[in-house]
């Protein structure tokens, strides 16, 4: 199918037909293909958890608040961000890119773009996706308002701003994910009508993990879209500047 094609077959299906399984090696397929999806410093923190088992998918049923969409699922991939894991990200991004500068860059600009890297990932991104009850995020948006008085400055930087760009990185691989799944010919539904605790709970997630979005696949039942797709005009929404 082209871009087209797929985008317009993705639709929010709402009950999946039940005689129709369909293949979790897809479907984890599917998921590898949204780890290509661009994240916020490449720092990737997010999950994502492919439950097929029959036990774990009605207890998440339960927790999307027994939709039909969830109830009829035939799996379901949930999304988790994983701010908490910062630290070992960073030094894993930090190790790709030394290697990667020096396969790829000439050997005397080398030195200054491992330097720049270094100080990105040591002492920058702890700096920004550091938590303390928000009083750190306020040290940083303090900061970066006196700064911004003087040039341009990333002024989103309190702790619930870093929580927002965590969490849109992680859409950005649901998105992804589902146009993936829409090329393989399978439905999803991104669920965010859920309660979440139970959704840690029955995916024995850690604290500090937190629920992005529930995404229910099967494919679809005669009655699973439920109608024409709403979408504002066109003119309302673009802006040529």
């Amino acid at each position: 199918m082209s871009l087209l094609d797929i985008l317009n077959h993705r639709r929010a299906v709402r009950h999946y037909d039940a005689d129709k399984p369909i293949d979790k090696e897809v479907v984890r397929n599917c998921i590898e293909q949204a780890t290509l999806a661009p994240t916020s410093v490449n720092m990737q923190l997010w999950e994502a958890y492919h439950v097929t088992d029959k036990n774990v998918l009605k207890e998440l049923s339960h927790a999307c608040l027994d939709q039909l969409s969830a109830r009829s699922a035939q799996q379901m991939v949930v999304f988790v961000t994983r701010q908490d894991q910062y630290k070992q990200h960073a030094q894993a991004a930090l190790a790709f890119e030394r290697n990667n500068i020096k396969s790829y860059s000439p050997t005397e600009k080398q030195e200054n773009r491992i330097k720049k890297q270094e100080m990105s990932y040591t002492k920058l991104i702890p700096f920004l996706y550091s938590r303390c009850f928000g009083l750190w995020g306020l040290v940083r948006k303090t900061l970066a308002q006196c700064v911004g008085l003087f040039r341009p400055m990333m002024r989103q930087v309190s702790e619930g701003d870093m929580r927002v760009s965590v969490h849109k990185s992680c859409a950005l691989a649901v998105q992804t994910f589902m146009l993936a799944m829409s090329e393989a010919g399978y439905d999803t539904c991104p669920l965010e009508g859920f309660d979440s605790l139970l959704v840690k709970k029955a995916l024995n997630l850690p604290y500090n993990a937190e629920v992005s979005m529930v995404i229910t696949c099967g494919i679809r039942a005669t009655d699973g879209v439920w109608g024409a797709r709403y979408r504002r005009p066109f003119k309302e929404t673009y802006h040529h500047v």
